[in-house]
């Protein structure tokens, strides 16, 4: 038989516990090696770099400058290609103003503050050393951004910065709530330019419809005699438009009050929904559902387009009309109730 050597079992419990105690001990490996990026080391690249965080925050500038040449400039649109040019100069204007401070920033952050990593360990927070070391901490920020030793950059910031709040202030200036009362707000949305004996015409043309030109089945959008010369058309419409329809005089399901409100099967709604206010443009002739694009609420044409599905929480207004001696068709009076969304005064 062969002689085999085996150590004592002191000897394993000691390779045991250096072993055990070996893998306890965690090895710090440091912070990684610190690249050094061309703005470090060469001061032309560092100024290019600045040049470009200026020129970004100069666009934000120009952006803003942008949306109140969109704002101002064509400030009453009336043709689509107004409105359009408008939407365009509002949303690149915006658009621009907020992209340029946000990538300025950015590219201000990667090409020209500190990069390298820092580790401090959290004290405990005592009032007097807590203020210092507050401030220590702003002043490092400070001066590690650089901001105080690059006039160029800080002052395209700042007048970034001064105009980008502009476009919102101008927009929530025209909420008017500080040249009308609330009453005078109220009443504005209440009344449209319907009124007793003005006639219903084709949109956009402006031309009058007799009760003759209007077919079981057929849709008009129609606007109110004259709105097209008013001093506000958008605002006006945006109020007035109305949808015409004719059913068989058979399949309307109206109340009393309501019995003189069309004329032979033709009725009247008001085209915006009692939702958000959308369009309802969409009429389905064999239903006789009305239905709105936006949020798919759905109107019965045949019970006073009351809400059959969908968020919308009214029927929509109807408009009383009639015929005049021509024949053409006429409003009796206004909206009975405020169109367009509910809101305070909606019962």
């Amino acid at each position: 038989m062969g002689d085999h050597s085996h150590g004592s079992p002191q000897e394993s419990g000691t390779v045991a516990k250096a072993q055990d105690d070996s893998l306890d001990k965690i090895q710090d490996p440091g912070l990684p090696p610190h690249r050094a990026r061309l703005t470090d080391t060469d001061p032309r690249a560092a100024k290019r770099a600045e040049r470009q965080v200026a020129i970004l925050f100069a666009i934000s500038m120009i952006g803003t400058v942008l949306f109140f040449v969109g704002y101002f400039a064509v400030g009453h649109p009336e043709s689509i290609a107004e409105i359009r040019l408008q939407n365009m100069l509002l949303g690149s204007g915006t658009a621009f103003a907020m992209l340029g401070i946000g990538v300025g920033i950015v590219h201000w952050a990667r090409t020209l503050m500190p990069d390298h990593e820092i580790a401090e360990s959290r004290h405990e927070v005592r009032t007097e050393e807590g203020r210092q070391e507050a401030e220590e901490i702003v002043n490092t920020i400070v001066d590690e951004s650089g901001i105080s030793r690059r006039p160029l950059i800080r002052n395209s910031l700042i007048g970034a910065l001064a105009l980008a709040p502009l476009p919102g202030i101008v927009i929530l200036r025209d909420l008017d709530l500080t040249k009308a009362s609330a009453s005078e707000i109220v009443d504005r949305l209440r009344h449209t330019m319907w009124d007793k004996g003005v006639r219903l015409t084709r949109d956009p043309s402006g031309t009058p419809i007799k009760a003759s030109d209007v077919q079981i089945g057929s849709a008009f959008h129609v606007i109110p005699d004259g709105l097209n010369e008013t001093e506000d058309p958008l605002n006006e419409k945006a109020k007035a438009v109305v949808l015409l329809m004719r059913l068989n005089p058979e399949d309307l399901n109206v109340s009393p009050e309501r019995e003189d409100w069309h004329h032979d099967g033709i009725v009247a709604y008001s085209k915006i929904c009692t939702h958000v206010g959308c369009p309802v443009a969409l009429y389905e002739q064999h239903t006789h559902h009305l239905l709105c694009p936006c949020h798919q609420s759905t109107f019965d044409l045949t019970q006073e387009c009351e809400v059959i599905f969908g968020p919308a929480a009214h029927a929509l207004p109807q408009l009383p009309i009639t015929v005049d001696a021509d024949g053409f068709l006429v409003a009796q009076s206004d909206f009975h109730e405020p169109v367009g969304p509910g809101y305070w005064e909606r019962p």
